[in-house]
C-alpha cells in the first residue's frame, strides 16, 4: 500500500491534475478529496477523454475552465484497514478497477494498486 498518497480536492484546476500525471512512475487513480472526506476519484482515462486535443501547453484553456468535479467519479469505491491483502486482489482482479483507496476512521490512510498487488505476491512467494 502507498500511505503518501497524493490527493486534490474537487475545486482545483485541471493543470494540477496534469502536473500529477506528468510525474515519473504515476500508475494508479487520484483519490480527490473534500474536508478530508474520500468524495471522488480521478483516472488517468477520465482526465484523458476531457483533455481530447488540449496537448501538454498549460496555457491550454480545458485546464483552467474545468474543475476536478467536473471529471471525477463520485462516491468511489473503498476498502478499510481490517481487509485483508487477498480481499483487495480480489477486488482488482474484477478489471473495474486498477487502484483501491484505503480508509480507516473515514480518512484515506493509503491506496493500492494493481502493481501493488503483484509486487506483494511475488515478494511473498518466490
Amino acid at each position: 500500500m502507498t500511505k503518501e498518497v497524493v490527493s486534490i480536492s474537487p475545486n482545483q484546476d485541471l493543470l494540477d491534475v496534469k502536473h500529477i500525471y506528468e510525474k515519473k512512475k504515476w500508475h494508479h487513480h487520484i483519490p480527490v478529496l473534500e474536508k478530508d472526506k474520500l468524495v471522488g476519484m480521478v483516472s488517468l482515462v477520465d482526465f484523458m477523454y476531457h483533455i481530447a486535443g488540449a496537448g501538454i501547453d498549460d496555457d491550454h484553456e480545458v485546464y483552467k475552465t474545468l474543475k476536478v468535479k467536473d471529471i471525477m467519479t463520485p462516491n468511489p469505491f473503498y476498502l478499510t484497514t481490517k481487509s485483508s491483502v487477498e480481499d483487495v486482489a480480489k477486488v482488482l482482479s474484477t478489471q473495474y478497477y486498477r487502484a483501491v483507496p484505503i480508509l480507516e476512521d473515514d480518512k484515506l490512510v493509503g491506496i493500492v494498486s494493481t502493481a501493488d498487488i503483484i509486487n506483494y505476491y511475488l515478494n511473498n512467494t518466490l
